[in-house]
């Protein structure tokens, strides 16, 4: 059985008033406060969808650590007894060598500048992230020595650029080419597109491609040489702290980087977008308190005599003031829970259905990802109940102060 203070709270805000504006502030409040907290929601499923989504798309297809030659002519060497023996320390799950060349990719189409990258064949790892996003054919064809084209993989974007299909012979431009009396003369290569990859990153989809490490090293003129070597870990967040570990293991001329300074840029913009989100929609509940406030105050005017009547009748101004305290609780109770519900309906919706599409070459994504989690309600729902109760502190003391013999004198 309710409280007698919760029994008149539900009375106060369940019953015809004579005055019916303050029903529709009370309802207008109750809006308020859903609007506030479904919007933080949603808010902070497309901030989270954005972060979650890049994330997965950089380090599904590119290292979590790369260590790097400081002089890119000469490359790092002794890179695979260098390779063997890093993989070996704590953390680092495996390390595989590779090379980065600049090259033009010539379709029947048109001629896309991008980046080739060259995977070792005889490390298993190399390839092992990467072959979740095959869209079209296999990375088996890489392996394989002694065809007439070796095999390329390109990204879908590159592939609907240059006009290349699976299966095609694509034609391979690199600047690096043969040393003449008259300077460096380009030289171009073919390969067969035996795969095409989408990971659903623009930039990575669009520019880079792939191809065995010896092949890489052809079209570069850089024989037996590797750029980089590249290491996954088992913490992405301890990247910073094991890229140093690396570093001073491998000593030499070399630097390590990781994802989180590679990508800073956007990692930086998405947390500001998060904050900005944060403080502007947080003003929703503000106003949502603020009308919360104005609809309590309204009702103390309206029921000065009825609280005259309860003091008289021997209520306690404990009990006064826990009837509007409840009021306002139940406002903000009711708000949240419908705040709550219509955020994550609809952050599930549009995330499951891709209700909003981007265009990928300017966000990187061709849709507007949303992941809510559980954790994002709570909070959100404890402030809004922290917001609802501060708004009934004022109207609850004024209506703890009301004197029956002055309410109820000209009665």
């Amino acid at each position: 059985m309710p409280s007698f203070e919760l029994f008149v709270a539900q009375r106060y805000l369940r019953a015809k008033r004579k005055q019916a504006v303050i029903s529709i502030i009370t309802v207008i409040s109750i809006l308020g406060v859903a609007a506030g907290v479904m919007a933080l929601i949603i808010a902070l499923a497309v901030t989270t969808g954005f972060k979650n989504t890049l994330q997965r798309s950089l380090l599904g297809a590119t290292a979590h650590i790369t260590l790097l030659s400081k002089n890119p002519a000469e490359g790092i060497e002794n890179w695979r007894e260098l390779a063997t023996r890093l993989s070996k320390l704590p953390h680092v799950l495996n390390a595989n060598p590779t090379l980065f060349g600049e090259v033009l990719f010539a379709g029947p189409l048109r001629g896309q500048g991008g980046v080739l990258k060259g995977l070792d064949m005889q490390s298993p790892t190399a390839f092992a992230d990467l072959s979740k996003y095959m869209k079209q054919g296999s990375m088996d064809g890489l392996g394989k020595v002694g065809e007439r084209f070796p095999c390329i993989l390109l990204g879908s974007v590159m592939a609907e650029k240059t006009g290349m299909l699976l299966n095609s012979v694509i034609t391979v431009i690199s600047p690096q080419g043969e040393i003449t009396p008259l300077g460096p003369r380009p030289s171009s290569y073919q390969f067969r597109v035996c795969g095409i990859y989408k990971s659903d990153f623009f930039e990575l989809d669009s520019l880079w491609a792939f191809a065995s490490l010896e092949q890489t090293q052809r079209v570069t003129s850089l024989p037996g040489v590797v750029s980089a070597i590249e290491f996954r870990v088992d913490d992405i967040y301890q990247a910073p702290e094991i890229a140093k570990q690396i570093e001073q293991a491998a000593g030499g001329n070399v630097a390590a980087t990781h994802w989180q300074e590679q990508n800073r840029p956007i990692l930086n913009a998405l947390k500001m977008d998060r904050v900005v989100t944060l403080i502007t929609i947080g003003l929703i509940e503000l106003i949502a308190g603020l009308n919360i406030l104005i609809s309590l105050v309204m009702m103390v005017m309206e029921k000065n005599k009825d609280i005259a009547i309860l003091v008289s009748m021997g209520a306690r101004v404990s009990q006064i003031r826990k009837i509007f305290v409840l009021q306002g609780l139940i406002i903000g109770a009711v708000g949240t829970a419908l705040g709550l519900i219509g955020g994550y309906t609809i952050s599930y919706l549009a995330g499951h259905y891709h209700w909003i599409q981007l265009d990928e070459a300017v966000y990187s994504l061709s849709y507007v990802p949303f992941e809510p989690r559980w954790t994002d309600g709570v909070w959100v729902a404890a402030a809004a109940m922290v917001v609802s109760y501060l708004a009934t502190i004022y109207p609850a003391r004024a209506a703890a102060r009301i004197l029956p013999l002055e309410s109820l004198r000209y009665e």
